[in-house]
């Protein structure tokens, strides 16, 4: 069984190379009765990309490039994705079990009622994003993670761990953060902090939420006044 371990965070992993296993080279995601099994899909450059009801299981996507995604009720089991490009995303009602996303692509993506269960993003972009009740219904890793401008809006977060990754400006709109571990990124620059109670950090880190709620709150220095 393959792990992905970040202090006390383990995600398990697809592990494709189990012995036996051969993945079928295909050159679409859109298999019969709605099911594409044990596959590797690569290098293909698509204007668009729809996908409903449709169950993604052990495989790896490689290299794809989509212009414009959107996928409804897409259920995701044990599989790969490594240099992808989903081109900003609408991702909806959809449950995404034990897989791997590795610099990948996702700005401006629009998540809305997906679930997330033992799921790692390494290297990846989800710049100017809106996450929209997503929820972890077991662990997540975010590692190395480019989260600049994005809002999480009722998200439910708690079993999620975030490390070394770019948190300009992201925003926590309401929701249910409770376990989330926010230890080893900048802090400073949250926003909604009002929504962070009983998330984890480090002593250290209790500053960088100052510098945080003293610019969400706008506040000003007496000592930055001018005198009269």
């Amino acid at each position: 069984m393959k792990t992905r371990t970040i202090r006390r965070t383990s995600v398990t992993l697809p592990d494709l190379n189990e012995p036996g296993r051969y993945l079928s080279h295909v050159t679409s995601l859109e298999g019969g009765r709605g099911r594409v099994a044990e596959f590797h899909y690569a290098d293909a450059d698509l204007r668009d990309l729809d996908l409903a009801d449709t169950h993604l299981i052990d495989g790896r996507i490689t290299g794809l490039r989509i212009r414009r995604t959107h996928l409804e009720q897409l259920r995701v089991d044990s599989v790969e994705f490594t240099g992808c490009d989903l081109g900003s995303p609408r991702w909806t009602d959809s449950r995404i079990s034990r897989a791997a996303f590795r610099d990948c692509k996702l700005m401006g993506a629009a998540l809305e009622d997906v679930t997330l269960d033992n799921v790692l993003f390494e290297n990846c972009k989800f710049d100017y994003g809106t996450l929209t009740r997503v929820r972890a219904a077991g662990p997540v890793i975010l590692a190395g993670c480019s989260l600049r401008e994005t809002t999480f809006a009722g998200a439910d977060l708690g079993a999620v761990l975030l490390d070394d990754c770019d948190l300009r400006l992201t925003e926590f709109d309401g929701g249910t953060y409770r376990g989330l571990d926010l230890r080893g990124n900048d802090l400073s620059q949250l926003r909604g902090l009002a929504s962070l109670r009983k998330v984890v950090i480090d002593h250290a880190q209790t500053l960088q939420l100052a510098d945080a709620l003293t610019a969400e709150l706008d506040i000003t220095f007496g000592e930055d006044l001018a005198d009269k």
